[in-house]
């Protein structure tokens, strides 16, 4: 946790300074290029069967759709092993997440509902776990480890609610024949899986065949990615006892050499060695390989890139006092601290959950107003929500406000937290 929590947060600098390359950029004299790049036509394929897209959707549809398959990951990670397989912590994480959900969207509706910004009430739901975790890290460092798992927790049971919106209410006309066509493909997986079969490759090979039914089926193509992280498997071939006896037969092996002369392996060693490195994989879960592998891309190039790519807007040509600017930011700065501790209070109090240890009502103020960073996932839903340009721009500038005064006032709640006595409140 303690380097998943690390990495989070040392790429929200990362991340930050993307995001206002790209702003700068964008209202710049070098303005044309910054389009021009983002709409350059990409064609990817063999032969006939070829897919043109702009640079700009690649990222968008293409590369996000791994940012989606590692969420998958650390969902099924968390209720495997994580925070969310205890029920007393789920309930509180899971509550904060539905009130963070519900309430922010509650709010833009009442300041957009019947106008031409209506679709974007999803924009100020989800939580960017990276600059949220990267404030908590710079604000909170005296903070409770429970704190930071709550948030953890919350952001990725976020992230849950945030696909399942996407899937339901951001999706166009559905092609069922290619719906169909990945819903058999994800099945066949989940078979394999389920069978023993555990060769990154077969993933891979699935998952591009998967992403692409769901691409042509009208339905939004990272959603593919998290149903494919639900197949990879969390368990061990081997657990520590038999492995550690496989282990040590083949390093016994790889001893029992002839001649002490040090040279290269010889046949005997070769094949303990690639014995071992089969014995090694077995005791790993593909799930954990997978995320460990794919965490930094995703940290360091994929969400940098996304960001460089979304986070342009032209300032000037903007109504930055538009209703779509004021629902996001009242729902992000407003809408998501009133929503989690509203919630999470209501979970206290009725029993079914508890705060983390050393943890009071004054911390738990400072994270709610952390989840009010939207950032990443509300630049993707605002994308998915509006496709008139102006509205988009306005969403925009909203995220930005609202993630930026949203971070200040969880910074500014956790150092007055940090100079009192962690609070005892937590019945």
């Amino acid at each position: 946790f303690q380097r998943f929590f690390a990495l989070e947060a040392s790429s929200a600098v990362l991340l930050m300074a993307c995001a206002l390359g790209a702003l700068a950029w964008a209202n710049s004299p070098f303005a044309p290029a910054y389009d021009a790049l983002w709409h350059t036509p990409v064609t990817v394929g063999v032969g006939a069967a070829v897919l043109t897209e702009s640079l700009a959707h690649w990222v968008n549809d293409g590369l996000m759709a791994l940012f989606f398959f590692v969420v998958g990951l650390e969902i099924k990670r968390e209720v495997l092993v994580g925070e969310l397989r205890s029920p007393r912590k789920a309930a509180l994480a899971l509550a904060g997440a539905l009130g963070g959900m519900l309430v922010p969207a509650l709010v833009y509706t009442a300041v957009n509902g019947g106008g031409p910004g209506a679709h974007g009430w999803g924009v100020p739901m989800a939580t960017d776990i990276a600059f949220a975790l990267g404030v908590l890290a710079l604000a909170g460092r005296r903070a409770p480890a429970g704190l930071k798992v709550f948030l953890t927790a919350l952001a990725i049971a976020d992230d849950l609610g945030a696909v399942l919106v996407i899937a339901l209410f951001y999706t166009s006309g559905i092609a069922w024949g290619a719906l169909a066509a990945g819903l058999g493909l994800l099945a066949a997986l989940a078979g394999l899986a389920r069978m023993g079969v555990r060769h990154t490759w077969v993933f891979v090979a699935f998952g591009l065949a998967i992403w692409l039914a769901f691409l042509l089926s009208g339905v939004h193509a990272t959603v593919a990615g998290v149903l494919v992280a639900l197949t990879v498997p969390a368990r061990r071939v081997l657990d520590e006892h038999a492995f550690t006896r496989a282990a040590r037969r083949h390093l016994a092996a790889f001893a029992a050499r002839v001649d002490p002369t040090p040279t290269d392996p010889d046949d005997a060693q070769r094949h303990a060695l690639l014995a071992l490195r089969t014995t090694l994989r077995s005791a790993d879960a593909p799930l954990f390989r997978m995320e460990h592998a794919l965490h930094p891309w995703v940290a360091y190039g994929i969400l940098p890139l996304f960001a460089l790519a979304n986070a342009g807007v032209l300032l000037g040509g903007a109504d930055a006092g538009g209703a779509v600017t004021l629902g996001v930011v009242l729902g992000l700065v407003a809408g998501k601290p009133v929503g989690v501790l509203l919630f999470t209070w209501a979970a206290v109090r009725l029993g079914l959950a508890a705060l983390p240890a050393r943890v009071g009502w004054r911390e738990m103020a400072g994270v709610a107003a952390l989840t009010g960073i939207g950032f990443t996932m509300s630049l993707f839903v605002a994308g998915l929500a509006f496709d008139d340009a102006a509205l988009l721009d306005e969403a925009k500038i909203g995220i930005f406000a609202g993630s930026i005064l949203a971070g200040a006032t969880g910074a500014l709640l956790l150092r007055w937290a940090a100079r009192r006595p962690p609070s005892a409140e937590a019945a």
